[in-house]
């Protein structure tokens, strides 16, 4: 294993500590290192929170800022952070419109929200994503699991509630999005998880794991390595024939990178993915490529396809300020997130 590490123990802290340290002007570091928060608090407005295990990076501490999340609890590498985290989390953002917890749909996660929920003061409301189309449940969940449509759901919930928008509209909201939100990836590697040391699962030099999770959990079947215009239209048609969207329909498009794939792969992906979609009548008017929700060294990516309308696109184009995604009126920055001409 050649990981940049000093001890399996102390990476996590460590980790934190510098990305803490890297946008001081956008997050803090809590007590004991259980959460990551936005620097400027809105005490009106309903705070979001979510989190998971580490290895994801930059989900979910990533999206702490402006316009996404108000805080993110770091759990140990793929393990769900611990309920007294999300509790603490919650405590230190809340005001008085309540806090949401956005949840991946894996059993730890689920379990370890569902407990800080009762046991947290004040309003809380929790969404589970579960956009996975690979499998109906693996090693980690029952139902389809929670993927890279969860930074969907916190952008556009993000901006909802940074708009004002109360807790019951956030949370009809949320459920919307995920509900027209489908996701698939592929491996032509394994992860290593640095506490094991080796890798995750076996792949031969010409094969690939179709449908695999987030955590190297096994997908549909493990095949022959094929061309990425293959691997796009087997994708593209498992998430396009269960989402069911009618010809026209508006579309986001995330081309999502494991953590070891160059970024020439991801828009390689890009353009056969949007190519695959408008032949089936789908415009993709907004757009995003890169590695946001990661599977530490893994090479692979994921499509995730999320249907729009008038309203979630406007929340989409809504200003954001993390360390994931800079855009919009607040901070100046080049939008790293596309909107396509009329035209095209």
């Amino acid at each position: 294993m050649k990981k940049f590490i000093n001890s399996v123990d102390d990476m996590l802290a460590e980790s934190l500590d510098g990305f803490a340290a890297a946008h001081a002007d956008l997050v803090v570091l809590g007590a004991e290192r259980k959460f990551v928060r936005r620097r400027e608090l809105n005490s009106k407005k309903v705070a979001l929170v979510s989190g998971g295990g580490s290895g994801h990076e930059p989900l979910h501490a990533g999206c702490v800022g402006y316009g996404m999340l108000d805080a993110a609890c770091p759990g140990q590498v793929f393990t769900s952070p611990t309920p007294d985290q999300i509790v603490e989390a919650a405590q230190a953002v809340a005001g008085d419109a309540g806090v949401l917890f956005i949840v991946k749909n894996y059993a730890g996660d689920r379990m370890n929200f569902e407990m800080a929920a009762e046991i947290a003061e004040g309003r809380t409301a929790t969404i589970v994503t579960d956009d996975d189309v690979a499998v109906e449940k693996s090693t980690y969940s029952i139902g389809r699991r929670g993927v890279a449509g969860t930074l969907i759901v916190e952008k556009i919930v993000g901006a909802a509630a940074e708009r004002g928008a109360d807790l019951s509209s956030c949370v009809a909201l949320g459920e919307r999005i995920n509900a027209q939100t489908r996701s698939m990836g592929v491996a032509l590697t394994s992860c290593t998880v640095p506490a094991a040391g080796t890798p995750t699962f076996a792949l031969g030099e010409d094969e690939m794991e179709m449908g695999v999770g987030i955590h190297g959990e096994p997908g549909r079947r493990r095949v022959k390595l094929a061309q990425a215009d293959a691997i796009a239209a087997e994708m593209i048609t498992a998430i396009a024939d269960d989402l069911g969207a009618r010809v026209g329909t508006e579309a986001l498009l995330l081309v999502n990178g494991f953590g070891g794939t160059p970024t020439i792969e991801l828009y390689l992906m890009y353009n056969a993915a949007r190519r695959m979609l408008e032949e089936r009548g789908l415009r993709v008017a907004r757009s995003l490529v890169g590695s946001y929700v990661t599977s530490l060294d893994m090479a692979g990516c994921s499509l995730t396809v999320s249907l729009l309308d008038s309203e979630s696109a406007a929340l989409w184009d809504h200003p954001v300020r993390t360390a994931a995604l800079k855009y919009g009126d607040r901070c100046g920055e080049r939008p790293l997130i596309f909107r396509l001409r009329p035209d095209r």
